[in-house]
């Protein structure tokens, strides 16, 4: 029997010590630490996660600040930031798949979540949601909605976006130009292209974004960007269309007009971007993206609705704008630290503290209260975005379903054919053929 007890006894002992080393090495990354929203510190008794976004420096510096505010609030808990610019993310994020090495929590975006939902790599938060760790009763259902694949919620909604363009209203006013963007077409924006050219030597950015603008173009003439079984491109059959778009960004060329389309589709950061430094008096990108632009930009920045299609009568069959979750945050299914992954996705998400910090620089957040919270908080640049999306809304179309798999292949390719057109490698009507080419063949494998 004493036998026993003493044999008890050191097992009990050995356990202890075991359980010991391991709190330690638990701790060991940091030593604070990230938990949920606003909650007190003792629900969190240690932990570490990883998570990784693309961004800018704006972003950076300010999702650097959340999460340290996450864990002065959770001592014991480290959260390791990983931001890469977004040219490099994609790559980064599946190398580490491949190496077994994600982080716990990753940044999405609408284009690669079925790719990364396909391979079963991101973790379904629907039990978070039921249990109220992470809290959705301030959500608009449809917000949710955008991050769910086959029932499963595998995102969420991290700001309401739309596409749109960036102009410097200095050089509209030196140039004696207004610009109705409600109501202009393409033909008008190459007229004020030209006005623009010959009345300051400020030249247009190319269509570089050609997947937002040719997408937009379709989807305005009753054609979807992708084909329901993503295997072709959904505007096949108008690829004349197509060569119309193109044969603007030509004609601006041969008048001198459009900046060298060699240097704008390199891959730059925003500080590096001809627009950022005076070349052009326009640039398109999503309207999360603007802030970061003025940063960059060091100087006023407007934002305006993108042209019409000058081909249309309204109404349109379709509008080719769409409301779009700006970016997501997901959580991988190889994280070994799942219930302090979703505490912290709800204070990203949910906390006003956490969400005074980013001031909605991923885009106008979904939670109603955040947003209230917000409104009389941002600065006047980031109020124009609020007001924006108001304006933009009754113009927009529902949002098409996630894209195909080998979407970023086929708009790599597509990219490719657009910059040799403009380089006179491909005539208009040649390189409409050749983009759909391109990527049938990619998207067919």
């Amino acid at each position: 029997m004493k036998k026993g007890l003493f044999l008890f006894a050191v097992l009990l002992m050995v356990s202890l010590a075991l359980f010991s080393c391991k709190k330690k090495e638990a701790a060991a990354p940091g030593g604070e630490s990230a938990g949920t929203a606003s909650q007190s510190s003792s629900q969190t008794s240690g932990g570490y996660l990883r998570f990784a976004w693309w961004g800018n420096t704006v972003r950076d510096e300010r999702t650097v600040k959340v999460a340290q505010l996450f864990m002065e609030k959770n001592p014991g808990v480290t959260v390791e930031t990983e931001p890469t610019a977004w040219d490099g993310y994609w790559t980064k994020l599946n190398t580490q798949a491949a190496s077994g090495a994600l982080p716990d929590l990753m940044q999405q975006d609408y284009a690669y979540i079925n790719q990364w939902f396909n391979r079963n790599l991101l973790e379904d938060l629907n039990p978070y949601t039921q249990s109220k760790v992470i809290d959705l009763s301030k959500w608009a259902d449809s917000a949710v909605a955008s991050g769910r694949i086959n029932g499963k919620l595998i995102a969420l909604n991290l700001g309401t976006n739309a596409w749109g363009m960036g102009v410097d209203p200095a050089v509209l006013q030196k140039a004696g130009v207004t610009i109705d963007d409600v109501n202009w077409t393409w033909k008008e924006f190459e007229q004020i292209a030209l006005t623009i050219f010959q009345k300051t030597g400020v030249q247009t950015h190319p269509f570089s974004a050609h997947k937002q603008l040719v997408e937009f173009w379709a989807r305005e003439l009753g054609y979807s960007y992708y084909s329901a079984d993503g295997k072709t491109m959904g505007w096949s059959s108008i690829p004349g269309e197509i060569k119309e778009w193109l044969d603007i960004n030509l004609r601006l060329k041969a008048a001198g007009a459009l900046y060298n389309p060699e240097e704008s589709f390199l891959q730059v950061t925003m500080e590096e971007e001809p627009f950022s430094r005076g070349k052009t008096w326009n640039a398109y990108y999503w309207s999360n993206q603007h802030v970061g632009h003025i940063n960059a930009a060091k100087r006023n920045v407007i934002y305006i609705m993108h042209p019409n299609n000058p081909n249309l009568a309204r109404p349109y069959k379709k509008f080719g704008t769409y409301l779009k979750p700006s970016q997501f945050i997901s959580m991988l299914s190889t994280s070994p630290s799942k219930d302090l992954a979703a505490k912290f996705v709800n204070f990203f998400v949910n906390d006003l503290e956490a969400n005074s910090i980013l001031l909605a620089e991923r885009g106008i957040p979904v939670p109603t209260d955040v947003r209230d919270h917000l409104a009389p908080k941002v600065d006047p640049q980031m109020k124009t975005l609020f007001d924006y999306i108001g304006k933009v809304t009754p113009y927009t179309s529902p949002i098409d379903p996630p894209d195909p798999a080998r979407a970023g292949e086929a708009e790599d390719a597509m990219r490719k054919v657009v910059l040799q057109c403009l380089l006179g490698q491909f005539s208009s009507t040649q390189a409409a053929e050749e983009m759909l080419k391109a990527a049938h063949e990619i998207l067919a494998r």
